[in-house]
This record gives C-alpha cells, structure tokens and sequence, in this order.
C-alpha cells in the first residue's frame, strides 16, 4: 500500500484514525457496519452505480462500502477503496469477497494523494468526507479524479441534536464529565457538514456542479442494551471524551445503559439517525 507523508495537512486526522479511532471501528467493525449500512445504501442508490462504471470509494474504513459497490459494477466494473486508517484497511484487505468483484484496497490521503491516472465514473462516500482539513483542496483533487462527465455520492451527518443514537448517550453522560469548550462546527468532525449551505459552497468552490442535497431519516441499530451500550461508549463525541477520561467510564455506562433502555424494542435498540445524501457533477 501506499504511504502518506508526514507533512501532509491531515496530519493530526492520520495520526487519530491510525491510532484510537482507527483501531476502534476496527475493533467494533461488525455493529458499525450494521448501524449505518442502511444510511450508506441509500447515498448509494442514489448515485445509482452502474455495471462496468470505475468507481472510487473515500474514507472506505473496512470496506463493506467498497465490496457493495463492487458488486453493483460486476463484472466489469471496478472499485478502488481508499482511507488513511491501517487498521481499519487491514479488516478490509481479509473481508471475504465473491471471486468476481474487482476490489483493491490503497492507503491514500484524499485530500493530498494522487488518485490515479485512470479516471474514475463516479466518487462515492458513507461518512468519509467530512475529516478533511482543506475541503475544498479534497474536493478539488477528488474531481481532478474523474472522468468530464463523473458524478459524486455521499452520505454525511445533519447536526448532531437531529441524531438521537449519538446525541442522546451524550446528554445523559454531560453531567458526569469535565466541563468543554463548544466544538468548532467547522472543524475536522463527524458533524462538519451539518450545515447543507457550507457543503454547497464547498463542493461549489471545488468545481463542481448540479449540487443536489436532500435528507434522509432512519431508524438504526437492532443490538441489544449491552451491545449498544458498548458502542456509545467508544465512538462518536462521548467515546473521544472517554478515551481523555476513562476513570469516568463505569459512571458513565451506567447513565448511558439507562436512556439506551428507553430505546429498547422486541428486536433490540432502535434509535433515529438523520444525515443528508449528497449528489454532485464534475460539470
């Protein structure tokens, strides 16, 4: 796999998804992968890959992402999964696969990295996008990728009081951490693009065109108290937190399996999550 310079401006996001993060989708990659695959699957019916398309897949974490589009440009198609994280790309590299899927796996900075001499159809992303430290320089590279006529899909959080499943386990654990600055809503962050107009502008400023952003609410989950209990705690805002403080863990788990029990139904924990699906064109 390729190697990421040092001095690339992501630098502080290569560090953190090659370390705790990384190592921790990579560790709870089964339960991630069930809770947002339906949000991926709609951002991925609505860029509608096609059989025999060239597909590049960003911020492609384990790969579920990369093998589903995979399978839709079967036979002839081809998809190339690309993430800064070694740990979550190593999941990737030994998910099982149909011997007919044209998958490779690089370790590669979007925002920075040479994507490749071979144009691509069209740029897809669950979740992916949103840790650049340039946007518009990611963006811009990304669409120096694709072919005249190319396309760009992904799936992206609305604000995080719209996100029951993170927002919820985070309230109910406020009072028992050290007080925080507000987070920077701008910055590198699961909820950087909550705002639609600032993805436009974005997406704008980086070339492209014929930017359509529509929402999409669903409900996620299907784990039972201690399964989603387990996830609360390691990802999103309150796992960073927790990672700075785990002394407060045992506290905190047990205000957090109470509200996740307010959730709970005949087939586990279900709770909402709203995101945008984002659609663009290179001209």
């Amino acid at each position: 796999m390729s190697q990421i310079a040092e001095t690339s401006s992501n630098a502080a996001q290569i560090e953190y998804w090659n370390t705790s993060a990384g190592e921790t989708w990579a560790q709870f990659q089964e339960a991630l992968d069930r809770q947002v695959e339906p949000l991926g699957l709609a951002a991925m019916d609505a860029l509608c890959p096609g059989e025999g398309e060239h597909i590049v897949d960003i911020g492609c974490g384990c790969g579920q992402t990369s093998l589903a589009l995979a399978d839709r440009v079967r036979p002839t198609g081809s998809v190339v999964g690309v993430d800064i994280s070694e740990p979550m790309l190593d999941v990737a590299l030994r998910r099982p696969r149909l011997a007919d899927l044209q998958v490779a796996f690089r370790k590669l900075d979007a925002q920075t990295g040479d994507l490749g001499d071979d144009l691509f159809d069209a740029a897809f992303s669950r979740f992916g996008v949103m840790f650049f430290s340039d946007p518009v320089a990611a963006f811009a590279n990304i669409r120096a990728s694709l072919k005249p006529d190319g396309r760009l899909g992904f799936v992206c959080w609305r604000p995080l009081n719209e996100n029951p499943w993170m927002q919820a386990p985070l309230q109910a654990a406020l009072p028992l951490l050290p007080p925080a600055a507000p987070p920077d809503p701008t910055a590198p962050g699961p909820f950087a693009f909550a705002d639609p107009n600032r993805v436009r502008s974005i997406l704008a400023d980086a070339g492209f065109g014929s930017v359509t952003i529509n929402p999409f609410d669903a409900g996620i989950g299907g784990g039972d108290v201690e399964q989603s209990l387990k996830l609360a705690l390691a990802v999103g805002p309150l796992g960073r937190a927790l990672r700075e403080h785990p002394e407060l863990a045992d506290n905190v788990a047990v205000a957090v399996r109470d509200v996740l029990s307010k959730f709970l139904a005949s087939n586990g924990v279900w709770m909402a999550a709203a995101v945008w699906i984002v659609l663009a064109h290179t001209s």
